[in-house]
């Protein structure tokens, strides 16, 4: 299966005043494994940054000047996500911004049924605990150390490793897959078995404790039933 972890900047939080997005960056995935197939696009948002969104990633006017404007690279980026599910930490904005900048295009809008909500997710399996991606980093161990200002292409790295483990750790279906060595010719779960060792363990009796048994054995007799 594949799916695409994705993260958007912006110049704020509502577009329908007139935000924009500023920057997308996403990773693909198959199988829960990262493939190393990335997307990232700075864009021109045609409009000045905001000092609080800039605090925020650092994505200034100047910087943004020669950057594309959405237009020229929406084709791109709908190439690269083509009809796969989208995994997004808090997938109502990102949404909500993605589908305004295509509106705007007159292309058709992502489905919000595609978007895969890690924040719910997260809130779902510890509630009542911090669900940042900061804070869910700390959780599972991520060293999210170089995030010192938001960026979508880090952070849609760093969430691609919270979502796995969000939904089980780094191999959620291990052993479990119809395709996977686990499984039989019909496409059957098997039961797992042990291999043999290739070596046998040593023995840990004793030879005193082995000459005690034989001789417990042969004081009862041969007619006993072992």
């Amino acid at each position: 299966m594949r799916e695409i972890v994705l993260d958007t900047e912006t110049t704020g939080f509502d577009p329908e005043t007139g935000d924009r997005i500023v920057e997308i960056g996403a990773v693909e995935l198959r199988g829960h494994i990262a493939t190393g197939r990335t997307y990232h696009q700075y864009i021109n948002p045609e409009r000045s940054m905001p000092e609080e969104a800039f605090a925020v990633h650092g994505l200034g006017d100047e910087f943004l000047a020669d950057k594309p404007v959405f237009r020229d690279i929406a084709q791109a980026f709908l190439d690269f996500v083509e009809d796969a599910p989208l995994v997004i930490h808090n997938a109502t904005f990102d949404m909500k911004f993605l589908n305004a900048e295509l509106s705007w295009l007159n292309l058709p809008r992502i489905p919000d049924d595609r978007a895969i909500d890690t924040l719910a997710i997260a809130r779902r399996r510890f509630p009542g605990s911090p669900a940042s991606l900061d804070a869910l980093c700390r959780r599972f161990g991520i060293d999210n150390s170089s995030r010192t200002l938001h960026g979508a292409l880090l952070d849609s790295e760093i969430l691609a490793e919270v979502y796995l483990e969000l939904i089980g750790g780094r191999q959620p279906d291990f052993a479990l897959s119809s395709s996977g060595p686990a499984a039989s010719s019909a496409g059957t779960e098997t039961v797992w078995r042990p291999r043999p060792r290739p070596n046998p363990l040593p023995s840990r009796l004793t030879e005193a404790e082995a000459a005690a048994h034989a001789a417990f054995v042969a004081q009862m007799g041969d007619k006993s039933l072992w």
